[in-house]
């Protein structure tokens, strides 16, 4: 136990005790794992800054080969270069980093979320300012670094299909993934209100560029009608890797990068970039998480040029880096969303118009999904 706590904070814990002021409490999942079954959720604060101070960075993961790869290209090499270990908690969600940031229970020090979500939780005020010392900020090429988090990648959800199945060619639209008669087959969407409401937009003919203003009334209507053909609602990138590898689902919206793995792994996908969503996601910690320090160094070895090209080559993200792309070969390149032909026929969301609608826009897509 003593190797856990630290000398002082294991000698704090025995005056506590033997004075009687050690209190039984619930521990959070990430006090477990830092201290063991001595920690107290209510322990004094000398006591959570030894713990803050510990050496360890949590970071909230999407599972499967994104933190392998995440695991290669980041974490093993920051914790060789500083001394401070990564452990990941599973489970990805924008509720989780608000529940935080409003209780002071902190299960993780950094998340990866999208412009979308970032802009929302800015509105919310549930995010540290960016540390700049801590960061390192004036290495970084500018456009990286906000006032709330850095950018850390680009990401494609693109419609993928089974070239087993569609042996003469399948969709290559998000109207032909509508078109149930011309492609028959089992169906899979994100469940993820704004990606698919624009999914359903393009489908029924409105241009990229004309997606916002939203016309959501418009857009529910058009979900309505692909509804029946959905056969899962995934929302874990491993979940969706797994449907269409075992052939439960012909055809789905899908990370490119995590469809990229699976054609690397043999399994006979075509990637469609024609109105792929493509958004940046961003390195946030929450607000008022006393191990932001340590998380904010994290941060600026993930925005490496070095480190996001050896993550590109292990998951074909698109690197925010630019300066990472000359350590890439142009093969892998080409298949993230930073290559410029993929942009060319991919959108991009207004986050600003995003979010503060997004609450109301999730509360009437769970209702429509349960009705």
């Amino acid at each position: 136990m003593r190797a856990r706590l630290g000398s002082f904070a294991f000698a704090a814990l025995l005056a506590l005790q033997k004075t009687g002021r050690v209190m039984a409490a619930r521990m959070s999942r990430r006090r477990a794992l830092a201290l063991g079954a001595g920690a107290l959720l209510g322990a004094p604060a000398f006591m959570r800054a030894a713990r803050a101070q510990g050496g360890t960075v949590y970071v909230n993961s999407y599972g499967g080969v994104w933190e392998s790869s995440w695991r290669k290209a980041f974490f093993e090499p920051f914790t060789a270069q500083t001394g401070i270990a990564v452990k990941t908690v599973p489970g990805v969600s924008f509720a989780k980093l608000k529940a935080q940031a409003q209780t002071r229970h902190f299960e993780w020090d950094v998340v990866n979320l999208g412009d979308v979500e970032y802009a929302q939780a800015v509105l919310e005020g549930l995010l540290e300012k960016v540390d700049k010392e801590a960061a390192k900020t004036d290495q970084l090429p500018p456009h990286m670094v906000r006032e709330y988090g850095i950018t850390s990648y680009s990401l494609g959800t693109n419609l993928v299909y089974r070239k087993d199945k569609f042996p003469n060619g399948g969709p290559r639209s998000w109207a032909d993934f509508w078109d149930v008669k011309r492609f028959p087959g089992n169906r899979c969407l994100y469940d993820r209100s704004f990606t698919c409401l624009a999914f359903a937009l393009l489908a029924d003919g409105v241009p990229p560029e004309q997606l916002y203003p939203m016309d959501i009334d418009r857009a529910f209507r058009k979900m309505s009608e692909i509804k029946p053909h959905i056969k899962v609602w995934w929302r874990e990138g491993s979940q969706s890797q797994q449907l269409i590898r075992d052939g439960e689902v012909d055809m789905m919206a899908m990370w490119s990068a995590r469809a990229v793995d699976l054609i690397d792994d043999k399994v006979p996908l075509e990637i469609v970039w024609n109105g792929a969503e493509i958004y940046y996601a961003n390195l946030l910690v929450p607000k008022g998480d006393p191990n932001a320090k340590a998380a904010w160094q994290f941060c600026n070895f993930v925005a490496q040029a070095k480190s996001q090209a050896n993550f590109a080559m292990l998951l074909p993200y698109g690197p925010a880096n630019p300066n990472a792309r000359a350590l890439m070969s142009e093969a892998r390149l080409r298949q993230t969303p930073a290559w410029p032909e993929n942009e060319k026929v991919a959108f991009k969301h207004d986050a600003a118009w995003i979010a503060p609608r997004l609450a109301q826009l999730r509360e009437r897509w769970t209702q429509w999904l349960t009705t």
